[in-house]
């Protein structure tokens, strides 16, 4: 009994000395916050909750401070089930091995499942995701993994294949706000104390947590917890106080991870879209999570010819200019040649013809390579003996600057692969096309020495 009692008292001690978000954390759904899509009414896991029936194995995929090991806790609880919590960055096969043991103990002396909770599942490797299949098939354990990064490319094929895989969504600001509230009256929290939070400051903090309760929940504590109490005891915090706490807002983004590739791929629509104001956001997103300003300056490299081209040909001088610049002065300064380049291009006029050569290298893979006609050929070396370059108009010759005649083999003579824009600089480039070849009845002329190709 006295054993009993002292384990109590140290139970007791160390959640008050557990940080704001564990002591806090639901414990049935109609506290849990967010997630509607799952656990709102007739939803996948509140009916799992509610029934009292396990899936056979869960992955919960989402940001971090989302609920997916609050939902692990409360779906353990709901069905009754023993639970192991294991973290993938600490755990390895040894404590894999003493959670099955574990197991096998709790179904054969109690007839009780066990729920294997592992965090950051996708920190294990292949080997150890292997080792877990035989006990999530023969039901010794039911699984739930939580990651932040998608489980179909972190976690091995046959443990997805075996999974039910639920995505869970950043918290919008009304919820993490909730979330602060609710810290502010319940009495795990700062309930019934002398604590004053501004709702300016609870405002600010919900926009500034970027979708994460925990992180939140623990600038909540620390601004609390450093505010110094008033001649009436009562610890005071505003919104400046919270700013000075929080330091900085949190940005999503993993540079290895979805967020990289989403906000990139935000990014260059942005600027193909011609929307500069779009554009500097996911810009100053990027640069703000600390993405490689080296990595940007190549993908707008690309667009500057692959989006905008001969409607602009400054684009991309401008563009190679701010990566050079930008090699020469670095951060921060170089984040003007960043913006620099960024808008240029959302407000360029917009062409995507340079995407001609493929079409032609369709054609060159659909026919073949066609022999370089008499007069286009080097004529330095066989001219005499071959009738190289003899017959080769030289355009400069020429009034205009330019002649017509084929400059191209008689199997490809038809073919057209670029179409000018009506876009800017491409305007012109049409009309000068359109000056030197449209007005000819037939094709230009092919070689003299081989037969012209049927249509």
């Amino acid at each position: 009994m006295t054993h009993d009692l002292f384990d109590h008292a140290q139970q007791q001690e160390a959640a008050q000395h557990m940080p704001l978000a564990a002591r806090l954390r639901p414990r049935t759904l109609d506290e849990f916050v967010g997630q509607e899509h799952l656990v709102g009414p007739g939803k996948p896991l509140r009916r799992a909750v509610e029934q009292g029936r396990g899936f056979p194995s869960l992955i919960l995929w989402g940001p971090p401070g989302t609920g997916k090991t609050t939902l692990a806790h409360i779906l353990a609880r709901s069905w009754d089930a023993h639970f192991i919590p294991l973290s993938a960055v600490l755990a390895g096969k040894a404590d894999l091995v003493r959670a099955i043991e574990t197991a096998r103990e709790q179904r054969k002396y109690f007839g009780r499942r066990t729920v294997l909770f592992v965090d950051e599942v996708h920190r294990w490797n292949k080997a150890q995701q292997d080792a877990l299949l035989p006990y999530v098939e023969d039901g010794t354990l039911i699984f739930i993994g939580a990651t932040t990064e998608n489980p179909y490319f972190e976690v091995i094929p046959a443990l997805v294949s075996r999974s039910q895989v639920f995505q869970l969504h950043p918290l919008t600001p009304e919820q993490v706000r909730q979330v602060l509230t609710r810290a502010l009256t319940d009495p795990r929290g700062y309930g019934g104390q002398a604590v004053v939070v501004t709702d300016e400051a609870l405002d600010f903090l919900a926009q500034a947590a970027g979708g994460d309760a925990r992180r939140a929940l623990n600038a909540l504590e620390l601004a609390v917890e450093s505010a110094a109490a008033d001649a009436e005891g009562v610890r005071r915090v505003d919104k400046d106080w919270m700013q000075a706490v929080l330091q900085r807002r949190a940005v999503r983004y993993d540079k290895k991870g979805d967020a990289h590739y989403d906000t990139i791929s935000a990014f260059i629509k942005s600027v193909r879209g011609s929307d500069p104001d779009a554009a500097l956001y996911w810009l100053a997103v990027m640069l703000e999570a600390g993405e490689d300003p080296r990595f940007i300056l190549r993908r707008l490299l690309i667009l500057a010819a692959e989006d905008i081209g001969l409607a602009d040909p400054q684009a991309l001088v401008h563009t190679v200019a701010a990566a050079q610049a930008f090699d020469r002065v670095g951060l921060p300064e170089g984040r003007y040649h960043l913006a620099q380049a960024t808008l240029y291009l959302a407000t360029a006029p917009k062409s995507n013809s340079t995407k001609a050569l493929f079409a032609a290298q369709d054609f060159v893979r659909a026919h073949g390579v066609g022999p370089v006609p008499l007069h286009l050929r080097d004529g330095h070396r066989d001219r005499e003996a071959l009738g190289h370059g003899q017959g080769y108009r030289y355009p400069h010759a020429e009034p205009g600057h330019f002649v017509r005649q084929a400059y191209r083999p008689p199997e490809a003579q038809r073919a057209r692969f670029y179409t000018p824009s009506d876009q800017g600089y491409e305007r012109i480039i049409a009309q000068r096309l359109q000056a030197w070849w449209a007005d000819e009845a037939e094709p230009p002329p092919s070689d003299p020495a081989r037969p012209e190709a049927s249509p």
